[in-house]
């Protein structure tokens, strides 16, 4: 695949493909490679590529998501790109791609993955959650499937609050401390860097309506205290949402943009190459 370079909106679009379904709970895809189960619309975790022999595992946030309308983007690893795909029975071929320009620490495995992905036709073969995509050299990339994070149940960490042209990320004081999770139930609970809160939350037609906020009674003062003040602009409102692989937008009636990342199971923030803190 040939790099260009791009503009920085573009780059954000395309490195990031974050939120691609616009209130929805997931991004479920509809293709299928002859009789095997989904390829396209599934966000694959590039595992390893195997190059000349040469296995290298890959670093984490590297990805590839083959979309229903003849597009493709992922993650080299550190640069995210976009191109044309095509699919013919269990071949993909991937077009020219346009690629970001970051400079990398893992450029070995970088280089090794656009090599393998820029061999024209690739057979790809799924086993369940495992894809393996293989060249006619006999290179090949293996990937894991990683289901959407859902709206609701999953733990949404705050990580950068903008206006939908510029965003910052959250203050080292509150790092990690800020979140939401939305209940099937009709309610949301979390922090807003100082307080718990929790409200009424009303979810529907790509917009989520929350009653006003009920917290606890700390005073907040420095980050924590602008954290919260700017988080409480999203209650006793309705607020539109967009909802990607694992990350969440939520857009206050002022404009006020929040950015969030799906928790792991762990319970800390789950790593998002994706993740656009402008919203976009």
């Amino acid at each position: 695949m040939h790099t260009q370079r791009l503009t920085p909106t573009v780059m954000a679009l395309a490195a990031a493909g974050m939120l691609t379904a616009c209130g929805t709970e997931t991004g479920s895809g509809s293709g299928s490679v002859g009789s095997e189960p989904s390829l396209t619309g599934v966000h694959w975790n590039v595992e390893s590529v195997t190059v000349d022999g040469k296995k290298k595992q890959a670093p984490s946030g590297a990805y590839v998501k083959i979309g229903d309308k003849g597009r493709a983007e992922g993650n080299y690893g550190c640069n995210g790109f976009s191109a044309d795909v095509s699919l013919d029975g269990d071949t993909v071929d991937l077009g020219s791609a346009i690629s970001t320009k970051r400079s990398c620490d893992k450029q070995d495995f970088e280089d090794a993955f656009k090599s393998a992905l820029d061999n024209g036709e690739l057979k790809a073969a799924v086993d369940g959650d495992k894809l393996t995509l293989t060249t006619d050299k006999g290179d090949h990339v293996a990937l894991t499937s990683d289901p959407d994070a859902p709206l609701t149940g999953t733990k949404w960490t705050v990580n950068a609050i903008g206006d939908g042209k510029t965003a910052a990320s959250l203050p080292k004081e509150v790092h990690g401390k800020a979140h939401l999770t939305f209940g099937k139930d009709g309610t949301v609970h979390g922090n807003l860097g100082c307080n718990n809160v929790s409200a009424k939350a009303d979810v529907r037609d790509g917009t989520i309506t929350l009653g006003a906020p009920r917290s606890t009674r700390m005073a907040c003062e420095g980050p924590a205290g602008e954290t919260e003040k700017k988080l409480l602009k999203l209650f006793d409102g309705k607020v539109s949402y967009r909802l990607g692989h694992s990350g969440l937008s939520l857009t206050a009636a002022d404009g006020t943009v929040v950015s969030a990342n799906a928790a792991d199971p762990k319970g800390g923030p789950k790593a998002d190459p994706k993740a656009d803190p402008k919203g976009k």
